[in-house]
């Protein structure tokens, strides 16, 4: 299937909007010059009716007669299509016609003013002048006055035939108007896409050893494709930087893969290469069942944090209920009390109230078992940790803080990292993988919040969770 093309799309916008407004302009040219036109036939018309009226002379007789001198009768409009009229008197009755009135056209059923009408093949427009008054009369008689009707009527050929050459000449000027409109938005798109095209040369240039994007300098310099080009730049740095973390997770997760498969083939080795007494066979399949339980643990951990990035990305969808945060906090505190027991460690827990949110439990207990477990683990023993909730309107703080040696500065940018460990705080001597904080950055913004890390050396560990609220 062929696909659309905004150059098509651009240049049918042109053609559509030049040839209304070239119709508009033909329309409302023709209108204008055809009441023009009019308005002189009309006004032409008029002054033949009255002329033709001051033709009418009255003499006092014994009928009371008036007559029609046709002497001086004026001009025709139209000389290949004669005007053609009648006059009556209001007491006389019919004065005088003229000799090619058409036969068989009734002047009473004529309208009054002006009105249009077809005779044969031919348009005619008629004039209709009621009560003028008789102007000449013999002198010296008296006479009680008499009012004329007059009926003028010319053809409308010259007319038309102006009102058509003048729509063809519009139409004609428009149609060339267009065209060269056409040619010139047709080379103004073409040249104002090129850039476009440029950016689109140069982003298929982009592979996954080479995320550096060229922005011409076209594209730089257009309004309308910085924000693209800008888009696409931080796009490539963000793909860039997830295919890197691809491959720093493959790579960990092998390294993390291989060492207990190595153990448990070095043990496993160990007992074949000799007979061996029960005891000793007991010892090293107990030493591979541990190493297997690690190896199996790995994995799980693993998966929950493949699960929670699709979840955080929305590729998996579930149906959650309304649950109370700080419920769930005070259930991490209790499965994590037994730990902090056994290093002396107190827990403290503060609250201001019921924290609303649309999420599944295990999750949250999750995010702060990890972050609790840390925060024991490397705090010194008689030492605290405080959780604290801080509700603001919308949205809930959630705060770990531990007086533990703290994180270096160099180290904290990368605490959330997958199988990131520094040397102090998450050595592989504590039994870690260096995925809890990775797990609990990944749920934490699967529920649309965000987690941060704040810590200094010798000066403890803070990490605060924001989280958005169920609104009620």
């Amino acid at each position: 299937m062929r696909g659309k093309s905004i150059q098509s799309r651009l240049v049918a916008t042109v053609v559509i909007v030049q040839l209304a407004l070239a119709v508009g302009l033909t329309v409302a040219g023709v209108s204008y010059t055809h009441r023009r036109l009019r308005a002189t036939l009309d006004a032409s018309m008029q002054a033949r009716a009255m002329s033709v009226a001051a033709l009418v002379r009255y003499t006092e007789d014994a009928s009371g007669n008036v007559y029609f001198d046709d002497s001086l009768l004026p001009p025709p409009i139209d000389a290949a299509h004669p005007d053609f009229f009648a006059v009556w008197a209001a007491r006389s009755g019919l004065v005088t016609r003229s000799p090619n009135w058409p036969a068989g056209l009734d002047i009473t059923a004529l309208g009054k003013g002006h009105w249009n009408f077809h005779y044969g093949e031919v348009p005619y427009r008629g004039l209709r002048v009621l009560r003028t008054p008789v102007l000449d009369r013999e002198e010296g008689k008296s006479f009680q006055p008499q009012t004329l009707d007059v009926v003028y009527v010319s053809p409308r050929l010259r007319l038309n035939e102006q009102v058509r050459q003048t729509a063809i000449f519009i139409a004609g000027v428009s149609l060339a108007l267009l065209l060269l409109t056409v040619v010139i938005a047709v080379w103004g798109i073409r040249r104002g896409l090129q850039p476009l095209q440029e950016l689109a040369g140069q982003a298929a240039r982009v592979t996954a050893s080479h995320w550096t994007l060229p922005v011409p300098a076209a594209a730089e310099q257009m309004a309308e494709l910085r924000p693209l080009t800008e888009s696409m730049v931080h796009m490539l740095a963000r793909l860039e930087r997830s295919f890197e973390q691809q491959r720093e997770f493959l790579s960990s997760a092998a390294h993390e893969l291989k060492t207990p498969v190595a153990i448990l083939k070095s043990t496993l080795q160990s007992l074949l290469q000799r007979p061996r007494r029960p005891e000793e066979y007991r010892a090293g399949l107990e030493h591979s069942l541990e190493d297997l339980q690690r190896l199996e643990q790995l994995l799980q951990w693993m998966l929950r944090l493949a699960r929670a990035e699709q979840w955080a990305h929305g590729a998996l969808r579930r149906d959650l209920d309304v649950i109370d945060v700080a419920a769930t906090c005070e259930e991490a505190l209790e499965r994590m009390r037994p730990l902090a027991e056994s290093r002396r460690t107190r827990l403290e827990f503060s609250a201001n109230g019921a924290v609303p949110l649309r999420a599944d439990p295990e999750d949250l207990q999750l995010v702060w078992q990890n972050l609790l477990e840390n925060a024991v683990r490397y705090s010194p023993e008689q030492s605290s940790v405080q959780v604290a909730i801080h509700r603001d309107q919308d949205r809930a703080k959630i705060v770990f803080q531990d007086h533990g040696p703290g994180i270096a500065p160099a180290d904290l940018p990368h605490v959330f990292e997958r199988f990131y460990r520094s040397d102090r705080s998450r050595a592989r001597e504590t039994g870690g993988f260096g995925l809890g904080l990775a797990i609990a950055k990944a749920l934490v913004e699967a529920y649309g919040g965000s987690i941060r890390a704040e810590s200094a050396p010798g000066e403890g560990t803070r990490m605060i969770v924001e989280l958005p609220l169920e609104v009620q």
